[in-house]
């Protein structure tokens, strides 16, 4: 099979294609042909060295795809299941082993590349507005990169239940994307200050909660814009690591709490990824949730993939074609 290899860290053109032998399902696991490979940023931070990990590496953990075969022990599944997953290393390839406790069954009316877009991304917006922020009907919220892959489905989610939705963009082609998924207010913040801004729609109120993915550039602004014990919701960094702060620095600003939610912790037990994951596929099935796929490449162009990624030049879901 072809896949794409990383065998040193640097920058996108280390991302390699190569001939690899086809897997063979063990305990647990689903043999899986794959139709679309859902690319997530934190692939760009393994593909650098800034997150360690084993090197030679195949990328990705999230794909959507058709099994050819079981492992001992899967009893859930049959092959020609359409499905979706993830937390299985391996995405940028034409096959991959899917482990059976993370995947789903992808219904006949679910586009592959769809189902991929909705799933990791459709997880960790479900879990930020439900589970780690439960937010509330007439809430004011603030999400950062509104216009990205995670950014327009947690608006849409958001709107679903009944909050009020202040995106940041970059543009103003994301500014009209991230209106079209609901977003009251949009900050183009490469124009204005987001901070002043804030206040200025809010008539000078703070807020409960700041969806933060940007990371280094945003995260002393958005402890700004929360009100007394207010919630800072850390769950990526696009812009670089957040600097060390003191604790202290929480307490002054009105005893905030912090939090980076890892999907990990949020679906801990199949149960709960199946719950979230009903939600997710049926308001999608009512038309109530809407995937945008900004960016499909084949295979061999992984590299192009994350320089989009990398430069901020995507809008929603990126997807490789094998």
């Amino acid at each position: 099979m072809k896949a794409v290899r990383v065998e040193e860290f640097g920058g996108p053109e280390v991302l390699k294609l190569v001939n690899l032998p086809d897997p063979e399902p063990g305990e647990g696991q689903l043999l899986v042909q794959i139709k679309a490979t859902g690319l997530n940023f934190i692939e760009t931070y393994q593909r650098s060295g800034a997150y360690q990990i084993d090197l030679p590496r195949t990328l990705g953990t999230e794909a959507a795809g058709v099994i050819l075969a079981l492992g001992s022990g899967v009893t859930d599944f049959a092959p020609g299941d359409r499905v979706v997953f993830s937390g299985s290393t391996g995405s940028y390839a034409e096959m991959t082993l899917a482990t059976a406790t993370t995947t789903v069954k992808l219904s006949d009316d679910v586009p592959f590349d769809t189902g991929v877009a909705l799933y990791l991304q459709g997880l960790t917006a479900h879990a930020l507005c439900t589970s780690v922020f439960p937010i509330q009907d007439g809430q004011w919220s603030l999400v950062h990169a509104g216009a990205g892959g995670v950014g327009l489905l947690l608006t849409q989610m958001l709107k679903l239940r009944g909050a009020h939705v202040i995106a940041t963009v970059s543009t103003e082609e994301k500014a009209t994307l991230a209106r079209e998924a609901g977003a009251d207010e949009v900050i183009i913040y490469s124009k204005e200050n987001f901070v002043t801004e804030v206040a200025r729609i809010t008539g000078g109120e703070k807020l409960p909660v700041v969806y933060d993915s940007v990371g280094k550039d945003t995260f002393a602004g958005s402890l700004d814009c929360l009100r007394s014990r207010g919630y800072m919701v850390l769950f990526g960094q696009s812009s670089g690591r957040v600097d060390p702060i003191d604790p202290q620095l929480l307490n002054a600003k009105g005893s905030l709490f912090l939090t980076r939610p890892t999907m990990m912790n949020y679906t801990e037990t199949r149960e709960e990824l199946i719950m979230r994951a009903n939600d997710i596929y049926g308001w999608a099935a009512e038309g109530k949730l809407k995937a945008r796929i900004g960016l499909t490449l084949p295979l061999e162009q992984a590299a192009d993939a994350h320089r989009a990624l990398e430069g901020r030049a995507t809008t929603g879901k990126v997807v490789l074609l094998p």
